[in-house]
Parts: C-alpha cells; structure tokens; sequence
C-alpha cells in the first residue's frame, strides 16, 4: 500500500547574533563571511531533499520492519509489516492476516522491546524454545532473530498454521466442534491436547479468545481472503459423482437447529435419506485417511482427493452403518466405503456427506454431478 509522508523542515529566519550595535559610518565590502560557507550549503541540501520528498511522496519504501518509523493506514501498523502478515497468512486459509496481526497486539501491544507474560522475545513474544522449532531467517538479513519482526511474523504464521491443521483434523474426524479460527486460537493459548480433550475451545482459553476476537475489526484491512475460502473456481464445474444411488435431501448445507441437540450451528454438509444398508460410494478417486466410529458422526469415512487447483479436497461420509474401507486404502470413483445408517447423534437412516476445500466446509450440491 501507498503511503504519503510529507517532512516539516523548520527553518530560521534570522541567525542569533551579536548585540545590535549602530553600523560604522562607511562600510567596506566583504566576502561571504565563515558561516555563510557553513550554513549555506546545508540549507541547500535540505531545500534539496524537502523537494524530492513532495515529489516522490516520501521516504524509499525498501526499509526492513523496524528501521524506519512510516505508519500504515490500518491501525498505525508500521506499514513495512503488512506485506509480511499478509504472507504469513499466505500458509493456509483459515489464519488471516487480521488473525496475526490482532494476536500480536494482544500481545505485546507492537512493542518489540516488550518482554511477553511467558518471557519472550520481539512483537510475537516468542520464547528460545519456540523460536528453535518456528523461526527462520525470513527477510535474508542472515540472522534469524524474535526482534527481527519479519521474522517474528512469518513464525507466528507457520505456527498457527500448524494449529490451524490440528485442529481441522481433528474436528474433520468428529473429536472436536467449533469455528477453525477460535479452535486454532484457542490451540495457541493451552494447546492441542486440552483443545482435544475438551471437545471444544476450553474454557481457559476463553479471555484469550474474547481479547483477541475484540481486535479483529481494527486490522481487518490487512486481510485479502476470497470470503468464499477460495472454492468458487473449483466450484465452476461439477466433479463428485454421487454417493448415493439417490440424491433426496433430507438436511440442507447451512445454518440449522440440530434436531437432536436444540443448537442452532453451521449444518457442515447435506444429509441425503436412504434406505438403512444402502450402499455408500466414493465421490472421488482418492485415499482414505479416517475410517472409525466417532461420537456425533457415527461411523466415519473421510476421503483425501488430493489438490484441486491447489488446494486439499476431501469428501467425508457418516452415520453409517457399516464400514468397507481402512484408513491407508486408495480407492476409486464409485468404490463402496461403507452402508447408510444410523449412528451416533442420528435421528434415521441417512448418509451425512460433507465436502471440506482448503479446510472449510463447502455446500456439496455445486460439485456432484446428475445423479445418473
């Protein structure tokens, strides 16, 4: 982003001199005297760089993070950073640039010299032990520092990247529910293993949460996410075959009240109404990587089709009565996984089928195909 920076320049009309005293009857003419020689040449240059500054619009815009003191428009950020967060949140879709950057106010305020509650280093507050598994040389500078806020960013990135997998795994399999973000902010705060344990964002990690939820709108102008999460292009042709011999939608894609439950929440795929043993087949070529019983899905099959336009696809299938694959199996358009049926938090014969682009749930209709 562009930015204007004017310099004031203050300048003396009149240099401090000597008492005024009444001028000799006849003077001579002089030469430039000493400070003319030294006074003049400085004015001139900085006459000199005022004009090339409203000209050009300010400083060079090459300065690493930290070395200059520009502003950015959004929030008085340094405006060197924000390249920077938006390539660290270039690493996966569900961490935004605003993400990152509100998890750095939270916590250090953008101060580098401010030491984290934990002790650690630069804007990100990162502790050695975390810099000796996330930091990098990111900016070429040959040094791979938490002050360095190029670097501290783009680990702060890889980080909740990671976290971001976890917990999309996990919530993929049925172990946990909740929004991507909360769940990977709530992973930073206590860690995966509560996140897992508690099905859920722990209650620990609640004012964590809430603090930096709070500063999402300020920096939202950082963010340069398609809100569609990247799967319109995808989207453009259909590419799943049926998984049903019958496509009859009991449950639409969105938001509803679980009929089970009472909780109005994102309804993540579309569930189609078959007879209980019907068979279940593959959408896609693809591997199977979760075949198992899970409390709210029932029995479970998830299905990597690999990337599509660059991003992962994964199709899943649940509440079924029986499973025909095992995690690790390459299957094929059209392969059995499994038998329509009724378990875990079911209230009939159906097949739950979710299709999951770049770790957000999609609405399924768009990619299958006429059922045949």
């Amino acid at each position: 982003m562009s930015e204007e920076h004017t310099v004031d320049t203050p300048m003396r009309d009149t240099e401090p001199g000597a008492p005024t005293q009444a001028p000799p009857p006849a003077p001579r003419r002089r030469g430039p005297g000493p400070v003319v020689f030294l006074v003049l040449p400085g004015l001139l240059t900085l006459s000199a760089v005022a004009g090339v500054l409203a000209l050009t619009g300010g400083l060079p815009g090459d300065l690493a993070p930290g070395d200059g003191t520009q502003q950015d428009a959004v929030a008085g950020v340094n405006d060197t950073y924000g390249p920077w967060l938006r390539k660290a949140a270039d690493a996966c879709t569900v961490v935004t640039p605003s993400v990152l950057a509100a998890q750095i106010d939270q916590l250090t305020g953008w101060n580098n010299a401010t030491a984290g509650a934990s002790g650690g280093q630069g804007i990100a507050a990162f502790t050695d032990a975390q810099w000796r598994t996330w930091g990098k040389d990111d900016d070429g500078n040959g040094t791979s520092s938490p002050g360095d806020p190029a670097d501290a960013i783009m680990a702060l990135g890889r980080q909740d990247c990671s976290l971001a997998r976890k917990v999309t795994d996990l919530r993929t399999d049925g172990t946990v529910n909740g929004d991507l973000v909360d769940l990977t902010l709530a992973a930073y705060a206590v860690g995966t293993d509560t996140v897992k344990k508690e099905g859920r964002v722990p209650a620990d990690a609640r004012t964590y949460l809430t603090e930096v939820k709070a500063l999402f709108a300020k920096y939202a102008a950082f963010d340069r996410e398609d809100p569609s999460g990247g799967a319109a292009g995808a989207q453009a042709n259909a590419i799943l075959a049926p998984p049903t011999t019958t496509l009859t939608v009991t449950s639409p894609y969105g938001s509803r009240k679980h009929p089970l439950t009472g909780v109005t929440k994102l309804h993540t795929g579309v569930d189609f109404g078959a007879p209980q043993g019907a068979q279940v087949s593959a959408a896609r070529a693809g591997t199977v990587v979760f075949a198992a019983m899970t409390k709210a899905y029932g029995n479970r099959v998830v299905i990597d089709h690999g990337t599509i336009e660059g991003k992962r696809l994964q199709t899943t299938y649940s509440h079924l009565s029986a499973i025909e694959v095992k995690a690790g199996q390459t299957v094929q358009t059209g392969s059995p996984v499994g038998r329509v049926g009724s378990t875990g938090l079911s209230t009939g014969p159906h097949l739950h089928f979710e299709v999951i682009y770049d770790g957000y749930y999609a609405d399924p209709m768009p990619w299958l195909t006429a059922s045949g």
